[in-house]
């Protein structure tokens, strides 16, 4: 038979209320008593009944995330960094998509509330503000994590994408481009406008611009951006470098390129938006702003345990992102005829 309260509150001579409050830290229980109290229950092998504890502290230990996708591998670097600061303090965490559809994501939302979870972190949310008239509703605290919705939010912490374009694009001016190519996103987010700006604000203030029919956007997956780049590269006359919303649509214009025969960097640089785990294992090993995945997650997740302690925390939180340069960018080549192409060596050695 399991050993209950009432068998440790009988073997230490007290009541059961002092015990339960013993065992979960209560600082007004003497020390004395406590730790005389968690003797007892470790000798008898007690373990405490998640439900039953729920009852009492009206919560569950347990916090909602919500993702995209499992299979983007930014949500997974971003999940173990929530993981790693929930652990640390006692919670369990249950993990859902959205797919990126705003509906679905608002249902899942509620469906975390009716489970009764202590506090919720949606990551990459479509949803952004429209989650202010809830939260008097839910009464559970919500960290939006890279909000992808314009508008102002209670919680939340996001890369400084504004900050992390200007690095790529002041990189690329100093190599000398003077013709540079964006590909975004169609989807209306709120981290392409804010790369966007990034890239004219640094390429305007180098007394350049970008021609309009170099700025296109696709997904932010590989196939999308091998299209857009393929028409990219047929312009007279062609960008010397492109910059990649994301690192997966980097991948599609290194595709493109291989499809036209260029050689990156030595006709074409690219670059791409953080340093996922294959940026550096490409070839060329791939230039772009490294997004400190794990460190966006725990610091949405210690946003989170601050409120649920209710503690006062900063409401809005950037985080700067740093610029990898690897082997994927170079000065700019100087033939465009696409006749007897030249190759010159990498200045850049370093992976």
């Amino acid at each position: 038979m399991a050993t209950s309260i009432k068998d440790i509150a009988r073997i230490a001579g007290v009541s059961h209320s002092t015990v339960s409050r013993a065992l979960r830290g209560n600082p007004l229980i003497p020390s004395g008593t406590a730790q005389r109290i968690k003797k007892i229950a470790d000798k008898l092998g007690y373990r405490a009944s998640a439900a039953g504890r729920s009852l009492v502290t009206r919560r569950t230990e347990a916090i909602g995330i919500v993702v995209t996708s499992i299979a983007d591998p930014f949500n997974g670097e971003v999940v173990a960094g929530i993981e790693e600061v929930a652990n640390a303090h006692g919670y369990s965490v249950i993990l859902t998509t959205s797919q990126a559809n705003p509906e679905h994501e608002m249902a899942m939302v509620r469906s975390f509330r009716e489970r009764r979870v202590d506090g919720i972190v949606v990551a990459s949310s479509r949803v952004g503000a429209l989650y202010l008239p809830m939260l008097s509703d839910m009464e559970i605290p919500v960290v939006l994590l890279n909000n992808q919705h314009p508008g102002e939010f209670v919680h939340s912490v996001s890369i400084d994408n504004i900050d992390g374009a200007r690095q790529a694009a002041r990189h690329l001016v100093e190599l000398g481009h003077t013709d540079v190519a964006y590909i975004g996103d169609k989807s209306g987010l709120e981290s392409d406008t804010e790369r966007f700006r990034g890239l004219t604000d640094e390429i305007t203030r180098a007394g350049l611009r970008l021609r309009s029919e170099c700025v296109v956007r696709g997904d932010g997956k590989p196939e999308a951006a091998r299209d857009r780049a393929l028409g990219l590269l047929a312009l007279k006359p062609r960008p010397t470098a492109i910059f990649c919303y994301n690192d997966m649509s980097a991948l599609g214009v290194l595709n493109a390129a291989l499809a036209r025969d260029l050689r990156v960097p030595d006709e074409l640089s690219v670059t791409g938006f953080d340093d996922l785990f294959f940026a550096a294992m490409l070839q060329p090993s791939l230039t772009t702003v490294r997004q400190p995945l794990q460190e966006l997650g725990r610091r949405a997740m210690e946003l989170l345990v601050a409120l649920l302690n209710g503690q006062e925390s900063k409401k809005i939180q950037l985080i700067k992102g740093e610029l990898v340069v690897r082997k994927s960018t170079a000065r700019p080549f100087t033939n465009q005829s696409g006749q007897g192409k030249i190759r010159r060596p990498n200045p850049r050695n370093k992976a």
